[in-house]
């Protein structure tokens, strides 16, 4: 009896020192609130687009969410913007509609956005400035509101294209010397003026496309070779521009000769004398779009045996995952939630361009089902807003639907007033 008495001792002694331990370092505690009206501070997280008002602001965040804050800063307000004029660097926001914010004041800001564009373009928000508390308008172009299948069948999603891709082809893709600037930003932008379909970007997409079929990717190669040969693959299907053939048939076969023996690759490529990965080993986010690559430039007409049978081991290596969790970081067990910084969302794309129903279906539903876990993943959560809506559209039009439903604030918190997204980062981390 003394003996377990003494054992339960020991043991209550363990864990008040493991707690005293959490308490002091080893898991750090939940910082104030600050309140900005009577002279708190912000600290070093990062601020927001505050969507098409032309604002910035600084929303306190913990641990991925900003559930407590009350308040937005405003950092910064750009010149012809519509909220120059009404806002200033320094104004605190302290509500909407006439009233305190009562819950987290980024998500009740930014669905106040998303109504104000349905019909009448007024965003009435409450302005805290030197002490004198005021109600003040904001007014936006109306773009509708999000129809029930939104992105499908949905002009608010339209136009807001039509006015990403006007933003993007203002900036062009070159640098500061008048090259063609290839890399993975301007893979996506290509890729987006490529998906609208619209002539008056062809140029400058086939100009791009040529930069691309010449390009040999340094650096972490596999990022580089991923969106680099997806844009191509892309590319050649949409327009079947033979010259960019070489340079894709290149690409796309270096990805299926730089591939491990099991069927993976890691930051850069196995190695030729062995086929082992070096550094990191497997890393299964660049992996995903390697292959559907290599998978596209296939159906563009590359023809090789190399790339099928480097395909085949790819999928087969992801499939594995097929219901029994998300597909993780590399050589890993399943893990135990929906998504982990849209990997199962891009293995959704992959499995329905290879006819695979069955993984298209579970990747596809595990992205849908994933809607409150954007905000997360490994690095941030860039892969996430990347790839959700495309893995959520395998599950059809009511699908996207739904996840809109519960995530357009955030796309209209990040829609900036001159049709640009910036990434956002995560809430409470010093940089996006």
């Amino acid at each position: 009896m003394r003996r377990t008495a003494v054992r339960k001792s020991l043991v209550f002694l363990c864990v008040a020192a493991i707690l005293l331990a959490l308490g002091h370092g080893g898991m750090a505690a939940q910082p104030p609130v600050p309140d900005l009206t009577q002279g708190g501070k912000k600290n070093e997280s990062h601020d927001w687009t505050l969507g098409p008002t032309g604002a910035r602001g600084w929303v306190w965040g913990w641990q991925c969410q900003t559930t407590l804050a009350r308040q937005i800063l405003i950092t910064d307000v750009a010149a012809g913007s519509p909220a120059e004029g009404v806002l200033q660097k320094g104004d605190v926001l302290t509500g909407i509609n006439g009233k305190p914010f009562d819950d987290d004041a980024r998500i009740q800001y930014a669905r106040a956005i998303t109504e104000a564009e349905k019909d009448k373009g007024v965003l009435r928000l409450v302005r805290w400035r030197d002490g004198r508390t005021e109600n003040v308008q904001i007014k936006l172009a109306v773009v509708g509101a999000y129809s029930a299948t939104a992105p499908y069948d949905c002009p608010k999603s339209k136009r807001i294209l039509e006015q990403g891709c006007q933003a993007i082809a203002k900036k062009g893709l070159k640098n500061n010397r008048g090259d063609m600037a290839v890399s993975i930003e301007n893979d996506l932008k290509a890729l987006a003026l490529l998906a609208s379909g619209m002539e008056a970007y062809r140029p400058l997409v086939a100009e791009y496309a040529r930069a691309v079929a010449d390009s040999k990717p340094g650096g972490h190669i596999s990022w580089g070779y991923g969106y680099e040969t997806l844009f191509l693959a892309e590319y050649a299907l949409a327009t079947k521009d033979a010259a960019v053939m070489p340079g894709l048939r290149r690409l796309s076969t270096d990805i299926a000769r730089g591939q491990s023996g099991v069927g993976t690759w890691g930051h850069g490529f196995a190695r030729p004398s062995d086929g082992i990965l070096d550094g990191y080993g497997n890393m299964n986010q660049p992996g995903i779009v390697l292959t559907l690559a290599m998978a596209a430039a296939r159906e563009a007409g590359v023809d090789d045996g190399v790339l099928s049978r480097a395909i085949d081991r790819s999928a087969g290596f992801l499939r594995w995952y097929v219901n029994k969790g998300a597909i993780p970081y590399g050589d890993h067990d399943p893990w135990p939630w929906h998504e982990d910084n849209g990997k199962c969302s891009s293995a959704a794309v992959l499995f329905d361009l290879l006819g695979d129903r069955e993984a298209a279906a579970y990747f596809s539903r595990m992205g849908t089902a994933a809607w409150a876990e954007r905000e997360t993943g490994h690095t941030g959560n860039f892969f996430n807003v990347l790839w959700a809506l495309p893995g959520v559209s395998r599950s059809g039009p009511l699908a996207t639907g739904a996840y809109m439903k519960q995530d357009d604030w955030y796309y209209d918190l990040a829609r900036g007033w001159d049709g640009r997204f910036l990434y956002q980062g995560l809430p409470g981390e010093s940089d996006n």
